[in-house]
């Protein structure tokens, strides 16, 4: 009877750090700010990067702030911007 007692002593313990834990995860990723522009794309200070999409070796982004919204597309081998534009509101 002693053992079965530890056993869910232990156990109870454990799910109370579970939970912990994943609070603070949650509250972690919540609190992550915007990815800023890396100085690579030479941008505005204010700018952020809105939204990421690959396709095999090239990288969309979507930035924002500082000035209009516009698109950079990256090339990863190269490491080049292939293009930028904006876009109308």
């Amino acid at each position: 009877m002693r053992a079965l007692k530890i056993m869910m002593v232990v156990m109870g313990l454990l799910i109370v750090a579970g939970v912990a834990v994943l609070g603070v995860t949650i509250s972690q990723r919540i609190s992550v700010p915007k990815l800023a522009a890396p100085p690579l794309l030479d941008e505005p200070e204010g700018t952020h990067i809105a939204k990421i999409s690959t396709n095999g070796d090239r990288v969309v982004l979507l930035l924002q702030g500082g000035g209009p919204d516009r698109v950079v597309v990256l090339d990863l081998r190269q490491g080049q911007i292939i293009a930028r534009t904006g876009l109308a509101r």
